[in-house]
């Protein structure tokens, strides 16, 4: 899966949340393996540039857009397929988390965080997914890699996150429901399901938690998150369409903390 194996020089790939996190590595990872890459953020230019800055200049198109906003995801697409008329990967990572909204918090906390989650994890990924469709459909094939999470399958640990969790579950059903009804289109759609990554958010999550950073990963089969470029890896093999019979599938990694 290194990149030198990989020839992404005929592929438009839009990858969401690419400011930082797994984001920002799939983006290098991708403009290495020869993409053009439509780098979406929703407010850190900085980080996107960051992420991009090795990308040369014809083969990068950053698009803003706040997912927490209705239209947003609609007018990204929309921006990313006027770029070179064709979008040929969908890599689905921009995501939030709250450490709140549990069953105890009041009415108008969780209403809030609820209704925040699902617009930007599961309403704007999926609006993203159905344009991809569509546009697939018409070109003759393309991929979805959607960047679920290990929760999906084990729950998640900080029951305050609950709505997190919900959201990742639903956006990997989306995902795995366009693999099997799509397929003889050549729409391949995969899932990616990473455990504790060396992210911000994860940071987060590890500060919620009895020993923080080195608490958690004490509980891990490695004894030590999963480095953002190891996912990237993953997505940026996926992107390629190498194993198209591999589409539907949800590949943990997790580092054995989690076998099923």
């Amino acid at each position: 899966m290194a990149n030198e194996t990989l020839d992404l020089a005929a592929k438009t790939v839009l990858v969401t949340g690419a400011s930082k996190g797994i984001g920002a590595a799939i983006t290098r990872r991708a403009g290495a393996a020869g993409a053009h890459v439509v780098v979406h953020y929703a407010h850190d230019r900085a980080g996107a540039e960051a992420a991009a800055c090795d990308i040369p200049a014809d083969r990068k198109l950053f698009v803003r857009g706040d997912f927490a906003r209705p239209k947003a995801a609609d007018r990204v697409w929309h921006e990313a397929l006027a770029w070179r008329e064709r979008v040929d990967v969908l890599i689905n990572n921009a995501a939030i988390v709250f450490w709140k909204g549990g069953v105890d918090e009041s009415d108008v906390t969780w209403d809030e965080v609820w209704a925040k989650t699902l617009q930007v994890n599961v309403l704007a990924p999926a609006q993203l997914m159905r344009r991809a469709v569509q546009h697939f459909r018409r070109i003759g094939g393309g991929v979805i890699v959607t960047v679920s999470s290990w929760v999906v399958h084990r729950g998640v640990t900080n029951p305050d996150a609950v709505a997190y969790g919900a959201s990742k579950a639903a956006i990997r059903s989306m995902t795995q429901t366009i693999a099997r009804g799509y397929a003889r289109e050549n729409v391949l759609a995969y899932v990616i399901a990473p455990g504790v990554v060396d992210t911000q958010m994860s940071q987060q999550f590890a500060d919620t938690q009895p020993g923080g950073r080195e608490g958690v990963a004490r509980g891990l089969a490695m004894g030590e998150w999963v480095p953002p470029d190891e996912v990237a890896k993953l997505a940026t093999f996926l992107a390629s369409g190498s194993v198209r019979h591999l589409s539907g599938a949800t590949l943990d990694v997790n580092g054995a903390s989690y076998i099923r």
